[in-house]
């Protein structure tokens, strides 16, 4: 039975990846105050989630050595967006001068795979090792699903990929998250250390997508209401957490 959950949720949330992506292949417009709402909301949700859960975690888990985990989950993230592609924004891009080389847009989708990767591989430990975890693992990773599908599919775009190849990109991306989900399965059983990697590592990723990549778009705006937002999405987290934990345990 747990098995299919996973697989559900692994299968919800690659769909709101694809689905940003189509929206952007099908040049529909996507209204910017609805974007940043989620901008907001998912960046104080996944780090909330990340300081208060994963990380505490982690080092339960793993004791001190977690902390390396993290930095590296940190580091990959931060190697793929700006060593490889030197300029990397979440929403829709529409400047043609920042975005011009196929092989820059080819280097963010290999960052995005990785980071979705990870997605999957951690709503699918979190899910078997402690349920609630993984729900609000889930939760937290679906909030920025859409947004993803969206970045993806506006890089892919405005380097010079036709609409057909911008689809596969979303679409690739979303599968990477089924990837992630469906790995863990060669594993007999999810040893204590296993988990403990996979949330230090998840943690750093998300700390890096949250505070580097979803905050500056949100202060960018020239709104005080998606900056507010972002604690909005902090006391979301908080809500979940305990009403999950009341109907859970």
């Amino acid at each position: 039975m747990i098995t299919l959950q996973i697989i559900l949720f692994g299968l919800v949330a690659a769909g709101a990846e694809i689905f940003g992506g189509v929206l952007i292949a099908s040049k529909r417009d996507w209204p910017e105050r609805l974007q940043q709402t989620l901008l907001a909301l998912g960046a104080g949700f996944i780090l909330a989630l990340v300081f208060i859960k994963l990380i505490p975690s982690s080092f339960a888990l793993l004791g001190d050595s977690a902390a390396l985990y993290v930095l590296l989950g940190f580091a990959t993230v931060h190697f793929f967006e700006h060593t490889i592609v030197k300029h990397f924004h979440f929403g829709e891009e529409t400047h043609q001068h920042i975005m011009v080389s196929k092989a820059a847009g080819l280097s963010a989708f290999t960052g995005l795979f990785i980071h979705a990767f990870f997605d999957g591989l951690s709503i699918s430990v979190g899910m078997q090792y402690d349920y609630l975890l993984g729900l609000l693992i889930f939760f937290a990773v679906l909030l920025h699903k859409f947004p993803e599908g969206l970045t993806i599919g506006s890089i892919m775009a405005t380097a010079g990929f036709e609409r057909r190849k911008v689809l596969y990109a979303a679409i690739g991306v979303g599968a990477a998250t089924l990837l992630g989900v469906c790995t863990v399965f060669v594993l007999e059983r999810v040893e204590a250390s296993l988990a403990g990697m996979a949330f230090a590592f998840s943690a750093g990723t998300v700390v890096y997508v949250g505070a580097s990549d979803l905050i500056p778009e949100v202060n960018k705006t020239e709104s005080r209401i998606p900056p507010v937002l972002v604690f909005a999405g902090i006391v979301l987290f908080y809500a979940g957490d305990r009403l999950l934990t009341a109907l859970v345990r």
